[in-house]
């Protein structure tokens, strides 16, 4: 039976209403790195390097699926508690329809525009192939950002098992694709980049039949009027998944300068499988708070302080024997997946295993951290969100990964990452701790 936004949360029942939102996220991570895996093996180590290079840019143009997915979460659920769902559907369908005329737009001007950026960015010998893969990626960036905002949507409409399932169709279209075109047909990059779009398009456009039709769940899609102040609103409780998206991948593209200073293309390609490794295990976590965020939301429209007490300690236990058993997790697969990646190369393999010993050890503070910032979104404080994940994701790593090198060489790069966590996590609790006369419930 499906478990209601309005129940009280006990450990089993946060789990079991979480669960499909955890796999998902995950899932979409692995299929995610199918490319990379294919691209490595198949295509040779330059075209590896500019996937990882062009990807963070990528990522970039699609956060606004993630803004308005996480943003709008918030504010429809909070809806919902107040008690008005028909005004949720009028939010929910205006949100898609914005969105996917911004998807349109910005694919255009991203393919427009890819190669002067890349270049501009220092992709040098890479730039071919960087053009290459991003233009036939962004073909696809109007599902992309659908596909991120859905994630959310369907959680909200208490269906996540759904939003399962259609992550699961996505990323078998995108491993069965790999493997037809890289390996069967020996497309090369651009098959790669072909099984990723059309995987995108799987995980974009099936929920949007979904919801234009008429369902089982609290949202469809239905007449709508333009309303300035809940897009304001929206972007303001998403502007901290927004701001993350963006801060990730505007480090990542100054780590790899970095790299390219410290290891050349070694250090872009070492990185990638870090990235990699990062994205599935971080997935747990971005899951965990994406499944709990209408949770929070709908008890703080109902005002009901002592479940959203509940869920807080609950998830704070949670989220700490996640990050116990990421670190051994990790600590343990260091070996076999850097393998995996870059096993055809010894000095490599070498590199990459150094440097996931060190980064490992970032599981353990990153969790809170993103549950913080979006229990925040979720109370519709999207400014405290917001400093949260733009001090963690961009202020810090900036930071770190500045000085560090500088005492340590390439070491320092991985030992960034470990102490902009470390920081991270102290400022949040400063936040936590400011916010308690204004949050009973901290």
């Amino acid at each position: 039976m499906n478990i209601q936004l309005s129940e009280h949360f006990t450990y089993k029942k946060l789990l079991r209403f979480t669960l499909p939102s955890i796999i998902m996220m995950i899932f979409t991570s692995i299929y995610g790195v199918v490319d990379g895996f294919f691209v490595s093996n198949y295509v040779g180590k330059t075209p590896f390097a500019a996937v990882n290079f062009i990807m963070p840019f990528l990522m970039i143009l699609g956060a606004v699926g993630f803004m308005f997915g996480t943003g709008g979460s918030a504010l429809i659920s909070k809806t919902m508690g107040e008690g008005d769902h028909e005004k949720a559907k009028c939010i929910f369908s205006l949100l898609i329809y914005v969105s996917l005329i911004c998807g349109i737009v910005i694919a255009i001007l991203g393919i427009i525009f890819v190669r002067p950026i890349a270049s501009l960015l220092g992709a040098d010998q890479m730039l071919d192939n960087c053009t290459l893969y991003a233009r036939i990626i962004l073909l696809a960036l109007p599902a992309f950002i659908l596909q991120y905002e859905f994630q959310s949507f369907f959680v909200t409409a208490e269906k996540p098992q759904l939003g399962l399932a259609v992550t699961v169709a996505a990323g078998v279209t995108n491993m069965v694709l790999d493997v037809l075109f890289v390996v069967v047909f020996r497309l090369g990059l651009a098959g790669a980049a072909a099984a990723t779009a059309m995987s995108q398009v799987v995980g974009g456009f099936i929920p949007l039949i979904y919801f234009a039709r008429k369902n089982t769940s609290l949202l469809c899609l239905t007449k709508t009027k333009f309303d300035r102040k809940v897009l304001l609103k929206t972007c303001m409780n998403g502007s901290s998944e927004l701001m993350t998206n963006i801060s990730m991948s505007v480090v990542s593209m100054l780590y790899n300068i970095q790299l390219m200073k410290y290891a050349d293309e070694n250090g872009v390609a070492a990185y990638g499988v870090l990235m990699y490794v990062n994205m599935i295990f971080l997935a747990t976590f971005i899951g965990y708070a994406v499944g709990t965020a209408p949770i929070i939301g709908y008890h703080f429209g109902m005002e009901n302080i002592k479940e959203l007490k509940s869920i807080l300690k609950k998830s704070t236990v949670i989220i700490g024997a996640f990050a116990i058993g990421m670190l051994l997790l990790a600590e343990l697969l260091a070996y076999p997946l850097a393998k995996i990646f870059v096993g055809y190369d010894i000095e490599l393999l070498k590199l990459t295993l150094q440097a996931f010993r060190i980064f490992s050890f970032s599981f353990l503070f990153a969790g809170f951290v993103i549950f913080a910032s979006s229990f925040f979104t979720a109370l519709n404080d999207g400014l405290t969100s917001a400093l949260i994940s733009f001090l963690r994701t961009l202020v810090f790593q900036i930071a770190a990964v500045m000085i560090l090198p500088l005492l340590f060489a390439i070491m320092g790069i991985w030992i960034s990452i470990v102490a902009a966590e470390i920081i991270a996590l102290i400022v949040t609790v400063f936040f936590i701790i400011g916010k308690k006369n204004k949050y009973h419930y901290l």
